[in-house]
Parts: C-alpha cells; structure tokens; sequence
C-alpha cells in the first residue's frame, strides 16, 4: 500500500489532469475501497459498478481534498462508503406505482423556497461585483464550471500556485461578504 505522502502527491496530481498519476491512485487504493465497496453492499457485481463510480467521483473532485490532518484514504473511503451506502438505499427504496407517482406532491421547491432561493443568488451576485473582476471569473470557471486549476491558470497567465492563491482568497472574501 501506498504511504500518506504518495497518495496526497497522486491526488494533487489527479488535480492537474494527471492520467498516470490516476492510475498510479487507482492500483494503490482500488482493493481498499472495492472491499468496503462490497462489505456495504454484499453483491460483487454493484460493488464494481459503485467502484467505478467512485473513481470517476474522485477523478473529478481530487482538488477538494485538502492535507489538513487527515488522512487522503480516510476521505477516498469517505467518497467510497458513501457512495455504496447510497446504492444501498436505491437498492431498498420501495417501487412506487405510477397512480403513487402521480398522488406525490411536487417535489420542487415551493414559492417560499423559490423566494429565498431568489434573494440569496443576489446576495452571492453583490459579492462577486466585490471581488476583482478577473479573480471573479476563476472561481466562476473553477467552482460553477468545473474548468481546472492549471487550466486557469493557462487562461489567466499566471502560475499554478498563484491561481490557487487568487481561488482561496476569493472565496474567503465571498464568505465573508456573505456572512454580513
């Protein structure tokens, strides 16, 4: 098994697009979290397709893991768990017949919630008009559109880690904005 410091360095580098770095991830911890995988759902068949998933789950979010103490398989057997727990619950949801379907009341959010909905998109829009407008534009890509890091930074002209700096501090200044 791969050591702490092996797995952060395949993540950070699954956050740049590194697909060998993926891999490389992928043969480290792959019989870990198929074995909670498959503990959680006892079906060797959704184990592998919940597997999957996971990896394209940690494929596409690798750059929220952050070293902060904790462990990088704690929060791959987090996503790993999580997911086969949710397989679980679709597996033991009851059918629902269509005259059921039809009685249910709309689950979209209702005119209150619509309402609340409404006010807090103009809250979080007067507080992207606070932020620079170019480092307004990185957490739109990064955060809404999912572009990556490096590709921001490819975008904006800047090096890697000063786009990570622009991205920090930008949210930090959202969240402060919010919180008034």
């Amino acid at each position: 098994m791969a050591t702490r410091d092996e797995i952060e360095t395949l993540l950070a580098a699954c956050t740049l697009g590194d697909k060998r770095a993926f891999g490389a991830l992928y043969s480290a911890t792959s019989a870990k979290l198929f074995g909670i995988c498959l503990r959680v759902l006892d079906n060797r068949a959704e184990a592998e397709e919940v597997l999957h998933d996971v990896y394209v789950k940690i494929w596409h979010n690798a750059g929220r893991y952050q070293a902060n103490g904790l462990s990088p398989m704690t929060w791959l057997i987090t996503i790993a768990r999580n997911a086969a727990v949710d397989r679980l619950r679709k597996r033991r949801a009851p059918a629902v017949s269509m005259e059921q379907a039809e009685a249910r009341p709309d689950p979209g959010p209702g005119p209150e919630a619509q309402a609340v909905a409404a006010s807090e998109a103009e809250r979080l829009s007067a507080c992207f008009d606070e932020l620079d407008e170019g480092h307004a534009q990185a957490v739109r890509g990064a955060y809404l559109d999912g572009e990556t890091y490096a590709d921001l930074a490819a975008r904006f002209e800047v090096p890697l880690n000063t786009m990570r700096t622009w991205l920090r501090r930008s949210l930090l200044k959202l969240k402060e904005c919010l919180s008034r």
